[in-house]
């Protein structure tokens, strides 16, 4: 199968090339720029432009099985700065992706949505596909849509689409210059003897999930006949206090925090239920919290 990974050579799309690379598929990738951790993969097409030249994406779609879209312009922390540019960088630009899509007869697509801003503040513990769908930011509220959109060309058109719901990635390869990952930046500003800033007081619950696991459902998932929403996560819950000091724990370093008034559009707790795509792929995280920070601390290391 040939693939194009939009966004491909972000954190996790590169990780989604790699297991897509290790299952003997054709990949093609789409991004404004290289790699920056690592130089260009000699198996890998590399096609450079920005999502919202659609002639740039359509040339990118050509010839190609099935779609990965991983691209996101902003993150929960930026997007209700300028809702109206989330809308276009985003909902807009993925539009003219599914017309192109559909235009050249490719009907396969695996959507990267959110597992924690589409449900909001949860009513019920752990987070299941069905949970109502109440979004308090427009990153949330921008990535429902999108899924709704893929669900109305699945009706009109034919679509396969699947689309996963990951909780809180982190691992090798994640930016921690603190705009988002709250792993990457508190290893970095640790190695850094630099202070961690906190929002709130740390007792805000979230699913972290090693990106290796994150990326081998994605292959999963695109390579099966499968259509729908998926769950993704370590189906653990963890404070943002605990998972700072299992990073001292690791680390033996000392890890100064800083805690500032927490936000209006920060969900309370996420943890997701993630039997529905163990049961369909057979899948499972494989990598526990204490190994996947300590993983990520070694890749710092050699930067």
């Amino acid at each position: 199968m040939k693939v194009l990974v939009l966004g491909g050579n972000g954190f996790i799309g590169s990780h989604v090339v790699d297991h897509l690379l290790a299952a003997g598929h054709n990949v093609r990738v789409f991004g404004r720029s290289p790699e920056c951790y690592r130089e260009p993969l000699a198996q890998v097409e590399y096609r450079f432009g920005h999502f919202d030249d659609t002639s740039q994406v359509a040339e990118a779609l050509q010839g190609v099985d099935a779609v990965c879209h991983l691209i996101s312009t902003t993150v929960p922390g930026t997007s209700n700065l300028d809702p109206v540019a989330d809308v276009e960088g985003n909902l807009v630009n993925t539009l003219h992706l599914l017309d192109q899509m559909r235009k050249k007869d490719i009907r396969r697509i695996l959507y990267l949505s959110s597992g924690g801003t589409v449900y909001g503040n949860p009513e019920f513990s752990p987070i299941s596909e069905s949970h109502p769908l109440n979004p308090i930011s427009s990153y949330g509220v921008v990535k429902v849509a999108i899924e709704k959109y893929l669900n109305m060309y699945q009706q009109l058109y034919g679509f396969q689409p699947i689309i996963l719901r990951p909780s809180n990635p982190y691992g090798p390869r994640q930016g921690h210059a603190g705009v988002q990952g709250l792993i990457g930046t508190a290893l970095a500003r640790m190695l850094a003897g630099e202070p961690l800033e906190i929002w709130g007081d740390g007792s805000i619950v979230r699913d972290y999930m090693h990106v290796s696991d994150l990326a081998r459902l994605c292959v999963a998932a695109l390579e099966s006949d499968i259509c729908g929403v998926f769950n993704a996560g370590s189906g653990e819950g963890h404070l943002i206090n605990e998972v700072v000091n299992v990073i001292r724990e690791v680390a033996d370093h000392e890890l100064q925090v800083t805690y500032r008034e927490g936000r209006s559009f920060d969900v309370k707790e996420v943890v997701l239920d993630i039997s529905r795509a163990a049961a369909q792929f057979g899948w499972k995280p494989g990598v526990s919290l204490i190994d996947g920070i300590r993983d990520q601390l070694q890749w710092l290391k050699t930067l």
